[in-house]
């Protein structure tokens, strides 16, 4: 299963919108099957996205975790990912050089929002 970016954007948005900051049970997300749901909190939790608890059995059929909360770095990504435009604009240099590591995403994140803010600035 690939990666999907969207999707852990959309993870940690809903994450987010949860007025306790404490998710306690599995989590859904429209136009995804539970198995990528799953495997994409597991890649979070991995990732110190996200606190949780892996749910992997020997009858999984691919690694999973529940995602609990967001971590200071999960804050970190949404603060930098949540305007549309900028979000956008990040997944589309991502994809001219074929792809891109999670701390190459995130300089690229920071990079536009750097530029946008520098554009304010300077208006």
């Amino acid at each position: 299963m690939k990666r999907d970016m969207d999707l852990v954007r959309k993870i940690l948005m809903a994450l987010e919108d949860n007025p306790t900051g404490y998710f306690k049970d599995e989590m859904t997300i429209d136009g995804y099957t539970e198995e990528d749901v799953g495997y994409h909190c597991y890649l979070l939790l991995q990732a110190g996205l996200v606190g949780g608890y892996d749910i992997n059995t020997l009858g999984c059929s691919s690694p999973s975790a529940v995602a609990s909360h967001l971590t200071w770095m999960g804050h970190e990504f949404l603060d930098a990912s949540r305007e549309s435009s900028r979000w956008e604009k990040a997944k589309g240099i991502a994809g001219k050089v074929g792809g891109v590591s999670f701390d190459a995403f995130m300089k690229i994140l920071t990079g536009v929002a750097t530029n946008q803010i520098n554009s304010l600035l300077s208006s």
